[in-house]
Protein backbone atom coordinates (compact mmCIF):
# COMPACT_ATOMS: atom_id res chain seq x y z
CA UNK A 1 0.00 0.00 0.00
CA UNK A 2 1.39 3.35 -1.01
CA UNK A 3 1.98 5.97 0.83
CA UNK A 4 4.04 8.12 -1.30
CA UNK A 5 2.66 11.83 -2.43
CA UNK A 6 0.46 12.41 -5.26
CA UNK A 7 1.74 15.77 -6.28
CA UNK A 8 0.10 16.60 -9.28
CA UNK A 9 -3.16 15.91 -7.72
CA UNK A 10 -5.30 19.45 -8.13
CA UNK A 11 -8.33 20.31 -7.31
CA UNK A 12 -10.65 22.88 -9.30
CA UNK A 13 -9.59 26.31 -8.72
CA UNK A 14 -11.30 29.23 -8.00
CA UNK A 15 -15.12 27.46 -8.14
CA UNK A 16 -16.11 28.82 -5.00
CA UNK A 17 -16.20 32.51 -3.60
CA UNK A 18 -17.32 34.20 -0.30
CA UNK A 19 -21.06 33.58 -0.65
CA UNK A 20 -20.91 29.92 -1.66
CA UNK A 21 -18.23 28.82 1.06
CA UNK A 22 -20.34 30.92 3.56
CA UNK A 23 -23.50 28.80 2.37
CA UNK A 24 -21.51 25.43 2.42
CA UNK A 25 -20.67 25.88 6.16
CA UNK A 26 -23.99 26.91 7.27
CA UNK A 27 -25.26 24.04 5.63
CA UNK A 28 -23.44 21.91 7.21
CA UNK A 29 -23.87 23.66 10.98
CA UNK A 30 -27.71 22.20 9.88
CA UNK A 31 -29.07 24.84 12.09
CA UNK A 32 -32.60 22.94 12.17
CA UNK A 33 -31.75 19.18 12.86
CA UNK A 34 -29.31 20.88 15.70
CA UNK A 35 -31.38 23.09 17.40
CA UNK A 36 -34.49 20.55 17.30
CA UNK A 37 -32.77 17.95 19.01
CA UNK A 38 -30.78 19.75 20.99
CA UNK A 39 -32.52 22.89 22.36
CA UNK A 40 -34.62 20.94 25.14
CA UNK A 41 -31.22 19.65 26.65
CA UNK A 42 -29.66 23.02 27.04
CA UNK A 43 -32.78 24.44 28.68
CA UNK A 44 -33.19 21.49 31.09
CA UNK A 45 -29.60 22.43 32.35
CA UNK A 46 -30.00 26.63 31.90
CA UNK A 47 -33.73 27.06 32.29
CA UNK A 48 -35.77 29.96 31.04
CA UNK A 49 -32.36 32.13 30.15
CA UNK A 50 -30.93 29.16 28.21
CA UNK A 51 -30.15 31.66 24.99
CA UNK A 52 -27.18 33.00 27.27
CA UNK A 53 -26.01 29.28 27.01
CA UNK A 54 -25.61 29.73 23.25
CA UNK A 55 -24.57 33.06 23.67
CA UNK A 56 -21.46 32.16 25.38
CA UNK A 57 -20.95 28.40 23.23
CA UNK A 58 -21.00 31.01 19.98
CA UNK A 59 -18.21 33.50 21.98
CA UNK A 60 -15.94 30.24 22.19
CA UNK A 61 -16.67 28.98 19.02
CA UNK A 62 -15.10 32.48 17.77
CA UNK A 63 -11.99 32.28 19.87
CA UNK A 64 -11.45 28.82 17.22
CA UNK A 65 -12.42 30.52 14.40
CA UNK A 66 -9.52 33.33 15.01
CA UNK A 67 -7.58 29.86 15.11
CA UNK A 68 -8.25 28.40 11.95
CA UNK A 69 -8.69 32.28 10.30
CA UNK A 70 -5.03 32.57 11.28
CA UNK A 71 -3.79 29.84 9.86
CA UNK A 72 -5.97 30.08 6.68
CA UNK A 73 -4.10 33.61 6.19
CA UNK A 74 -0.48 31.84 6.13
CA UNK A 75 -1.15 28.44 5.09
CA UNK A 76 -4.90 27.75 3.75
CA UNK A 77 -4.87 23.97 2.57
CA UNK A 78 -7.19 21.30 1.97
CA UNK A 79 -5.65 19.62 4.51
CA UNK A 80 -7.34 22.21 7.72
CA UNK A 81 -6.53 20.95 10.72
CA UNK A 82 -4.24 18.18 9.49
CA UNK A 83 -2.29 20.53 8.11
CA UNK A 84 -2.24 23.00 10.88
CA UNK A 85 -1.61 20.37 13.37
CA UNK A 86 1.66 19.03 11.30
CA UNK A 87 3.10 22.13 10.81
CA UNK A 88 3.09 23.26 14.63
CA UNK A 89 3.65 20.28 16.33
CA UNK A 90 5.67 18.02 13.89
CA UNK A 91 5.30 15.04 11.32
CA UNK A 92 4.08 12.34 13.56
CA UNK A 93 1.09 14.75 15.42
CA UNK A 94 0.06 15.65 11.74
CA UNK A 95 -0.21 11.99 10.51
CA UNK A 96 -1.84 11.00 13.95
CA UNK A 97 -4.29 13.85 13.26
CA UNK A 98 -4.87 12.42 9.84
CA UNK A 99 -6.15 9.25 11.31
CA UNK A 100 -7.70 10.84 14.38
CA UNK A 101 -9.67 14.14 13.18
CA UNK A 102 -11.05 11.44 10.18
CA UNK A 103 -12.62 9.12 13.05
CA UNK A 104 -14.20 11.41 14.27
CA UNK A 105 -15.71 13.38 11.41
CA UNK A 106 -16.89 10.10 9.77
CA UNK A 107 -18.89 8.51 12.89
CA UNK A 108 -20.59 11.99 13.46
CA UNK A 109 -21.63 12.11 9.80
CA UNK A 110 -23.17 8.75 10.13
CA UNK A 111 -25.37 10.66 12.45
CA UNK A 112 -26.55 13.07 9.96
CA UNK A 113 -27.10 9.31 7.78
CA UNK A 114 -28.83 8.13 10.35
CA UNK A 115 -31.17 11.19 11.02
CA UNK A 116 -32.06 11.40 7.07
CA UNK A 117 -33.80 7.98 7.01
CA UNK A 118 -35.18 8.61 10.17
CA UNK A 119 -36.63 11.70 9.77
CA UNK A 120 -38.16 10.99 6.70
CA UNK A 121 -39.67 7.99 7.65
CA UNK A 122 -41.45 10.21 10.44
CA UNK A 123 -42.61 12.50 7.92
CA UNK A 124 -44.29 10.07 5.67
CA UNK A 125 -45.93 8.44 8.57
CA UNK A 126 -47.30 11.68 9.61
CA UNK A 127 -48.19 13.68 6.85
CA UNK A 128 -48.80 10.72 4.13
CA UNK A 129 -49.93 7.40 6.49
CA UNK A 130 -46.62 5.78 4.29
CA UNK A 131 -44.65 3.53 7.25
CA UNK A 132 -41.58 2.60 5.20
CA UNK A 133 -38.42 1.52 7.36
CA UNK A 134 -35.57 4.10 7.70
CA UNK A 135 -32.57 2.25 7.02
CA UNK A 136 -33.25 1.78 3.58
CA UNK A 137 -34.09 5.52 3.62
CA UNK A 138 -30.44 6.76 5.45
CA UNK A 139 -28.88 4.58 2.82
CA UNK A 140 -30.97 6.27 -0.53
CA UNK A 141 -29.64 9.71 1.22
CA UNK A 142 -25.65 8.84 1.06
CA UNK A 143 -25.75 7.06 -2.27
CA UNK A 144 -28.04 10.79 -3.85
CA UNK A 145 -25.12 12.51 -2.02
CA UNK A 146 -22.56 10.84 -2.95
CA UNK A 147 -23.47 11.12 -6.58
CA UNK A 148 -24.42 14.92 -6.52
CA UNK A 149 -21.05 15.67 -4.52
CA UNK A 150 -18.88 13.32 -7.22
CA UNK A 151 -19.95 15.88 -10.07
CA UNK A 152 -18.27 18.77 -8.71
CA UNK A 153 -17.76 20.94 -5.79
CA UNK A 154 -19.99 23.68 -8.09
CA UNK A 155 -22.72 21.71 -8.25
CA UNK A 156 -23.13 20.16 -5.04
CA UNK A 157 -22.20 23.30 -3.48
CA UNK A 158 -25.23 25.09 -4.92
CA UNK A 159 -27.55 22.47 -3.91
CA UNK A 160 -26.43 23.03 -0.21
CA UNK A 161 -26.86 26.45 -0.46
CA UNK A 162 -30.60 26.20 -1.95
CA UNK A 163 -31.67 23.34 0.87
CA UNK A 164 -29.96 25.68 3.36
CA UNK A 165 -31.90 28.45 2.54
CA UNK A 166 -34.89 27.26 2.30
CA UNK A 167 -34.39 25.75 5.34
CA UNK A 168 -33.90 29.47 6.48
CA UNK A 169 -36.70 30.90 5.27
CA UNK A 170 -39.00 27.98 7.03
CA UNK A 171 -37.27 28.35 10.34
CA UNK A 172 -37.90 32.12 10.34
CA UNK A 173 -41.95 31.75 9.14
CA UNK A 174 -42.25 29.53 11.89
CA UNK A 175 -40.40 31.39 14.21
CA UNK A 176 -42.10 34.64 13.48
CA UNK A 177 -45.53 32.80 13.74
CA UNK A 178 -44.86 31.51 17.15
CA UNK A 179 -43.90 35.12 18.32
CA UNK A 180 -46.95 36.94 16.65
CA UNK A 181 -49.25 34.09 18.25
CA UNK A 182 -48.35 34.79 21.71
CA UNK A 183 -47.76 38.26 21.63
CA UNK A 184 -48.35 38.88 24.97
CA UNK A 185 -45.79 36.75 26.29
CA UNK A 186 -42.66 38.57 24.72
CA UNK A 187 -40.42 39.55 27.34
CA UNK A 188 -36.30 39.81 28.16
CA UNK A 189 -36.14 37.03 30.64
CA UNK A 190 -34.70 34.56 28.69
CA UNK A 191 -31.83 37.20 28.58
CA UNK A 192 -31.81 37.80 31.96
CA UNK A 193 -29.16 36.26 34.05
CA UNK A 194 -31.21 35.89 37.04
CA UNK A 195 -33.52 33.59 35.10
CA UNK A 196 -30.38 30.90 34.44
CA UNK A 197 -31.17 28.12 36.32
CA UNK A 198 -28.41 27.57 39.15
CA UNK A 199 -26.35 30.44 37.63
CA UNK A 200 -22.82 29.77 36.12
CA UNK A 201 -23.75 25.62 36.76
CA UNK A 202 -26.67 25.99 34.84
CA UNK A 203 -24.91 27.82 32.32
CA UNK A 204 -22.59 25.24 32.16
CA UNK A 205 -25.05 22.03 31.76
CA UNK A 206 -26.48 22.96 28.62
CA UNK A 207 -22.85 24.27 26.85
CA UNK A 208 -21.55 20.87 25.66
CA UNK A 209 -24.88 20.23 23.63
CA UNK A 210 -24.72 24.65 23.14
CA UNK A 211 -20.99 23.59 21.40
CA UNK A 212 -22.24 21.08 19.47
CA UNK A 213 -24.81 22.67 17.81
CA UNK A 214 -22.37 24.95 15.83
CA UNK A 215 -20.08 21.94 15.05
CA UNK A 216 -19.24 22.04 11.04
CA UNK A 217 -18.20 25.76 11.18
CA UNK A 218 -14.92 25.11 10.07
CA UNK A 219 -16.11 24.00 7.10
CA UNK A 220 -14.80 26.78 4.83
CA UNK A 221 -11.10 25.66 5.60
CA UNK A 222 -11.89 22.77 4.09
CA UNK A 223 -12.45 24.28 0.94
CA UNK A 224 -9.24 27.02 0.81
CA UNK A 225 -8.01 25.08 -2.71
CA UNK A 226 -11.43 25.47 -4.59
CA UNK A 227 -11.72 29.16 -3.18
CA UNK A 228 -11.36 32.50 -4.74
CA UNK A 229 -9.01 34.53 -2.43
CA UNK A 230 -8.65 31.84 0.17
CA UNK A 231 -6.63 34.47 2.33
CA UNK A 232 -9.17 36.58 2.28
CA UNK A 233 -12.31 34.82 2.07
CA UNK A 234 -11.64 31.75 3.99
CA UNK A 235 -11.00 33.87 7.40
CA UNK A 236 -13.94 35.74 6.72
CA UNK A 237 -16.88 33.14 5.92
CA UNK A 238 -15.35 31.60 9.73
CA UNK A 239 -16.03 34.68 11.69
CA UNK A 240 -19.63 35.64 9.45
CA UNK A 241 -21.16 31.78 9.49
CA UNK A 242 -20.08 31.84 13.48
CA UNK A 243 -22.14 35.11 14.58
CA UNK A 244 -25.22 34.20 11.80
CA UNK A 245 -25.65 31.17 12.63
CA UNK A 246 -25.22 31.97 16.71
CA UNK A 247 -27.77 35.00 15.50
CA UNK A 248 -30.06 32.75 14.53
CA UNK A 249 -29.86 30.10 17.58
CA UNK A 250 -30.63 33.01 19.53
CA UNK A 251 -33.79 33.45 17.70
CA UNK A 252 -35.29 30.23 17.39
CA UNK A 253 -34.34 30.03 21.20
CA UNK A 254 -36.22 33.05 21.93
CA UNK A 255 -39.57 32.25 19.60
CA UNK A 256 -39.41 28.71 21.17
CA UNK A 257 -39.61 30.03 24.78
CA UNK A 258 -41.95 32.15 23.91
CA UNK A 259 -44.51 30.07 22.26
CA UNK A 260 -44.01 27.74 25.73
CA UNK A 261 -44.83 30.72 27.89
CA UNK A 262 -41.02 30.62 29.54
CA UNK A 263 -42.07 27.00 30.92
CA UNK A 264 -38.83 25.80 31.01
CA UNK A 265 -39.78 21.96 32.64
CA UNK A 266 -42.36 21.97 29.63
CA UNK A 267 -39.44 22.67 27.23
CA UNK A 268 -37.14 19.79 28.73
CA UNK A 269 -39.72 17.45 28.75
CA UNK A 270 -40.47 18.05 24.72
CA UNK A 271 -38.83 15.32 22.75
CA UNK A 272 -38.80 18.22 19.87
CA UNK A 273 -39.08 22.05 21.09
CA UNK A 274 -39.65 23.57 18.56
CA UNK A 275 -42.13 21.08 16.59
CA UNK A 276 -43.85 20.84 19.55
CA UNK A 277 -44.19 24.96 20.02
CA UNK A 278 -45.21 25.53 16.40
CA UNK A 279 -48.00 22.71 16.90
CA UNK A 280 -49.05 24.38 19.59
CA UNK A 281 -49.17 28.17 18.08
CA UNK A 282 -50.21 26.90 14.03
CA UNK A 283 -50.86 23.42 13.54
CA UNK A 284 -51.41 23.54 10.35
CA UNK A 285 -48.12 24.90 9.40
CA UNK A 286 -46.48 21.75 11.69
CA UNK A 287 -45.51 21.05 7.92
CA UNK A 288 -43.28 23.70 7.57
CA UNK A 289 -41.11 22.12 11.03
CA UNK A 290 -40.74 18.73 9.26
CA UNK A 291 -39.79 20.42 5.36
CA UNK A 292 -37.08 22.48 7.28
CA UNK A 293 -35.62 19.32 8.97
CA UNK A 294 -35.55 17.83 5.89
CA UNK A 295 -33.65 20.18 3.55
CA UNK A 296 -31.56 21.06 6.92
CA UNK A 297 -30.77 17.29 6.71
CA UNK A 298 -30.15 17.23 3.36
CA UNK A 299 -27.63 20.52 3.25
CA UNK A 300 -25.65 19.19 6.14
CA UNK A 301 -25.00 15.77 4.42
CA UNK A 302 -23.62 17.58 0.79
CA UNK A 303 -21.74 20.29 2.95
CA UNK A 304 -19.93 17.50 5.53
CA UNK A 305 -19.02 15.48 2.93
CA UNK A 306 -17.49 17.99 0.32
CA UNK A 307 -15.47 19.36 3.25
CA UNK A 308 -14.66 16.66 5.57
CA UNK A 309 -13.75 14.21 2.80
CA UNK A 310 -10.94 16.57 1.77
CA UNK A 311 -9.49 15.75 4.74
CA UNK A 312 -8.85 12.52 3.74
CA UNK A 313 -8.21 13.44 0.16
CA UNK A 314 -5.44 15.61 1.05
CA UNK A 315 -3.63 13.25 3.40
CA UNK A 316 -3.96 10.60 0.92
CA UNK A 317 -2.06 13.00 -1.58
CA UNK A 318 0.61 13.78 0.90
CA UNK A 319 1.57 10.42 1.90
CA UNK A 320 -0.06 10.69 5.55
CA UNK A 321 -2.62 8.09 4.17
CA UNK A 322 -2.63 5.36 2.06
CA UNK A 323 -1.92 7.14 -1.57
CA UNK A 324 -5.28 6.16 -3.50
CA UNK A 325 -7.34 8.94 -1.01
CA UNK A 326 -5.40 11.14 -3.20
CA UNK A 327 -6.68 10.29 -6.22
CA UNK A 328 -8.84 13.16 -8.34
CA UNK A 329 -11.70 12.48 -10.92
CA UNK A 330 -10.02 13.62 -13.94
CA UNK A 331 -13.45 15.63 -15.48
CA UNK A 332 -14.68 16.85 -12.35
CA UNK A 333 -11.76 17.74 -10.06
CA UNK A 334 -13.88 16.00 -7.04
CA UNK A 335 -11.81 13.62 -5.10
CA UNK A 336 -13.81 10.47 -5.97
CA UNK A 337 -12.22 7.83 -3.72
CA UNK A 338 -11.73 10.01 -0.74
CA UNK A 339 -15.54 11.26 -0.41
CA UNK A 340 -16.93 7.43 -1.39
CA UNK A 341 -14.64 6.05 0.93
CA UNK A 342 -15.87 8.31 3.65
CA UNK A 343 -19.64 8.30 2.51
CA UNK A 344 -19.52 4.05 2.32
CA UNK A 345 -18.27 4.42 6.34
CA UNK A 346 -20.62 6.43 7.43
CA UNK A 347 -23.05 4.08 5.69
CA UNK A 348 -21.71 1.09 7.08
CA UNK A 349 -22.12 2.09 10.81
CA UNK A 350 -25.68 2.53 10.25
CA UNK A 351 -26.18 -0.75 9.07
CA UNK A 352 -23.92 -2.75 11.51
CA UNK A 353 -25.61 -0.27 14.55
CA UNK A 354 -28.78 0.38 12.78
CA UNK A 355 -30.81 -2.72 14.10
CA UNK A 356 -33.44 -2.48 17.50
CA UNK A 357 -32.39 1.00 17.70
CA UNK A 358 -34.40 3.83 17.11
CA UNK A 359 -32.78 6.63 14.92
CA UNK A 360 -32.99 9.27 17.15
CA UNK A 361 -31.03 7.13 19.67
CA UNK A 362 -28.28 6.43 17.17
CA UNK A 363 -28.34 9.73 16.04
CA UNK A 364 -27.84 10.70 19.52
CA UNK A 365 -24.72 7.80 20.31
CA UNK A 366 -22.95 8.06 17.06
CA UNK A 367 -23.44 12.26 17.31
CA UNK A 368 -21.66 12.14 21.35
CA UNK A 369 -18.92 9.44 20.09
CA UNK A 370 -17.87 11.68 17.06
CA UNK A 371 -17.68 15.07 18.66
CA UNK A 372 -14.91 13.93 21.27
CA UNK A 373 -12.07 13.54 18.87
CA UNK A 374 -13.62 16.71 17.03
CA UNK A 375 -13.13 19.01 20.12
CA UNK A 376 -9.79 17.33 21.30
CA UNK A 377 -8.86 18.47 17.73
CA UNK A 378 -10.15 21.98 18.16
CA UNK A 379 -7.75 21.63 21.35
CA UNK A 380 -4.25 20.74 19.94
CA UNK A 381 -5.08 23.29 16.73
CA UNK A 382 -5.41 25.99 18.99
CA UNK A 383 -2.02 25.20 21.15
CA UNK A 384 -0.11 24.33 17.57
CA UNK A 385 -0.87 28.37 16.64
CA UNK A 386 1.39 29.99 18.89
CA UNK A 387 4.08 26.96 17.69
CA UNK A 388 3.61 27.50 14.37
CA UNK A 389 3.92 31.33 14.38
CA UNK A 390 6.79 31.01 16.72
CA UNK A 391 8.64 29.06 14.18
CA UNK A 392 7.39 30.07 10.67
CA UNK A 393 6.35 33.90 11.13
CA UNK A 394 8.07 35.04 14.36
CA UNK A 395 8.00 38.48 12.83
CA UNK A 396 4.08 38.12 12.70
CA UNK A 397 3.76 37.12 15.90
CA UNK A 398 1.31 38.76 18.41
CA UNK A 399 0.74 37.78 21.51
CA UNK A 400 -2.98 38.75 21.81
CA UNK A 401 -4.24 37.17 18.73
CA UNK A 402 -1.67 34.30 18.58
CA UNK A 403 -1.44 33.18 21.87
CA UNK A 404 -4.09 34.91 24.48
CA UNK A 405 -6.87 33.79 21.99
CA UNK A 406 -6.06 30.36 21.38
CA UNK A 407 -5.03 29.40 25.40
CA UNK A 408 -8.11 30.89 26.02
CA UNK A 409 -9.88 28.97 23.57
CA UNK A 410 -8.50 26.21 24.83
CA UNK A 411 -9.32 25.93 28.38
CA UNK A 412 -13.12 27.50 27.80
CA UNK A 413 -13.21 24.40 25.66
CA UNK A 414 -12.04 21.77 28.49
CA UNK A 415 -15.65 22.29 29.63
CA UNK A 416 -17.37 20.82 26.65
CA UNK A 417 -15.19 18.06 26.54
CA UNK A 418 -15.40 17.22 30.37
CA UNK A 419 -19.14 16.87 29.72
CA UNK A 420 -18.82 14.69 27.25
CA UNK A 421 -16.23 12.20 29.15
CA UNK A 422 -16.80 12.85 32.82
CA UNK A 423 -17.30 9.88 34.75
CA UNK A 424 -21.04 8.00 35.70
CA UNK A 425 -22.77 8.78 32.23
CA UNK A 426 -25.80 6.00 31.44
CA UNK A 427 -24.38 3.21 28.35
CA UNK A 428 -23.66 3.59 26.16
CA UNK A 429 -21.89 6.93 26.52
CA UNK A 430 -20.21 5.75 29.64
CA UNK A 431 -17.65 3.73 26.89
CA UNK A 432 -17.14 6.35 24.63
CA UNK A 433 -14.64 8.21 26.28
CA UNK A 434 -12.74 5.00 26.36
CA UNK A 435 -13.45 4.66 22.58
CA UNK A 436 -12.45 7.81 22.00
CA UNK A 437 -8.65 7.46 24.08
CA UNK A 438 -8.61 3.75 21.89
CA UNK A 439 -8.37 6.10 18.41
CA UNK A 440 -6.00 8.58 19.97
CA UNK A 441 -3.73 6.03 20.93
CA UNK A 442 -3.70 4.33 17.84
CA UNK A 443 -3.52 6.99 15.83
CA UNK A 444 -0.47 8.09 17.94
CA UNK A 445 0.89 4.95 17.20
CA UNK A 446 0.63 5.35 13.61
CA UNK A 447 1.88 8.62 13.25
CA UNK A 448 5.18 8.36 15.59
CA UNK A 449 5.60 5.34 13.46
CA UNK A 450 4.92 6.85 10.23
CA UNK A 451 7.37 9.52 11.12
CA UNK A 452 10.15 7.06 11.83
CA UNK A 453 10.15 5.34 8.28
CA UNK A 454 9.40 8.44 5.78
CA UNK A 455 11.98 10.90 7.24
CA UNK A 456 10.67 13.26 4.67
CA UNK A 457 7.42 13.41 5.97
CA UNK A 458 7.78 17.11 7.01
CA UNK A 459 8.08 18.42 3.89
CA UNK A 460 5.03 16.75 2.62
CA UNK A 461 2.64 17.91 5.60
CA UNK A 462 1.31 21.58 4.30
CA UNK A 463 2.80 20.94 0.42
CA UNK A 464 -0.59 21.73 -1.03
CA UNK A 465 -1.10 25.12 -0.53
CA UNK A 466 -4.70 26.83 -1.53
CA UNK A 467 -3.59 29.66 -3.63
CA UNK A 468 -0.13 28.15 -4.91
Amino acid sequence: MSLQPALGARLQRDALGLPQILASTLANIAPAMSFFFGFATIVSGAGVAAPLTIIAAMVVILFLTNTLAEFSRYRPSAGSFVTFIGMGFGPAAGAAASVFVVFGYVVAASSVVVISGGWAHDTLKLFLGWDIPWQPMSIAAAGIVGLLVSRGIGLSTRWAAAFFYFELLLLLIGATVMLIENASWLSLAPFTWSQLSGGFKGLSLGFPLAIYLFIGWENSAMLAEETRHPRRNVPRALGIATLAIGALYVFLAYATEIAFHHNAKAIGASSIPFVDALKSSAALLLIVAYLAGLSSIFSSLIGLTNSQARILFNSGREGLLPAFFGDINPRHRTPQVAMWTFIAIAVLIVVVFGHNVQPVDLFGYTGTLGTIPIIITYLVTNLALPIYMLKHHRSDFKVSRHLVLPLLGTALMLLPLWGLIEPGQPAPFNVFPSVALAALALAAIYGYVLARRHPDLAQRIGSHVADA
